[in-house]
């Protein structure tokens, strides 16, 4: 890693995020229905979770459900859900024991009850969790959250970049400040943004793969942190100048 990617991360960890595209696309190959891509991204979430704090990455957020999704028929909708309701209910216990910290990001007025309360009891039940931050982005959308926080901006006396990061926190249920992304993968073969996180990502590293989500694995992205490594961040600084050897 580059001595100022490693000025940049070495004291809080690396901050990767994740657009996990391709569930349909890899159900579709299969001849299965769209919910068995989201069930098999599940496992993908078990396995890149569980890889992360090895790889120096302190907080992992996954995108699962933009505020654009709910465009989708109802009846996935519906399944991504239960599924994600499932998740959250089975694996806060395992999560707890490998000190994994889940939190949920995002809006949760529009999500049905059970889903709220399973994402409250997940987040209660890691709270202690120190070796990640797993943030799960759920009815979220980037640009809907800094309009609201602007929005509350407005009632206050204090405008930096510091308080507006602490009022995108409030408004994403995040519990804190919104932390700058260091790397930002998308699975799938797409390459735009999609409305995540986009005053997170001012200078994040982007890295876009083929591989579907359901295919992602530990060795993915442990590829994707060796590219990572590579990156020169200058964070609007200049080069170096290179050494001039004596003649």
């Amino acid at each position: 890693m580059t001595q100022s990617t490693l000025s940049r991360t070495k004291s809080s960890g690396i901050h990767v995020a994740i657009l996990m595209d391709g569930n349909g696309r890899w159900a579709a190959t299969r001849g299965r229905p769209r919910s068995e891509g989201h069930r098999a991204g599940v496992e993908s979430v078990r396995r890149v979770a569980a890889a992360a704090p090895g790889m120096g990455i302190s907080t992992l957020t996954l995108f699962a459900f933009s505020a654009d999704n709910w465009q989708r028929p109802r009846a996935e909708v519906d399944a991504l859900f239960g599924i994600l309701q499932e998740y959250l209910e089975q694996d806060a216990a395992q999560c707890a024991a490998q000190s994994i910290r889940m939190r949920v990001i995002g809006r949760r007025d529009r999500l049905p009850l059970p889903l709220v309360r399973a994402m409250e009891q997940a987040e209660a039940a890691t709270a202690s969790g120190a070796a990640l931050d797993l943030r799960i982005a759920v009815d979220y959308s980037a640009r809907d959250s800094i309009l609201r926080a602007a929005c509350w901006l407005i009632s206050s006396l204090e405008v930096s970049p510091g308080e507006f990061s602490r009022l995108l926190g409030r408004v994403t249920h995040s519990g804190e400040p919104s932390a700058e992304v260091d790397l930002l993968i998308r699975t799938g073969g797409e390459r735009r943004l999609s409305d995540f996180l986009l005053w997170e990502c001012a200078y994040a590293e982007l890295f876009f793969t083929p591989v579907l989500w359901p295919d992602f694995d530990a060795a993915d992205l442990a590829a994707a942190m060796r590219e990572f490594s590579t990156r020169e961040r200058r964070f609007g600084k200049s080069s170096p100048a290179p050494a001039i050897a004596n003649s």
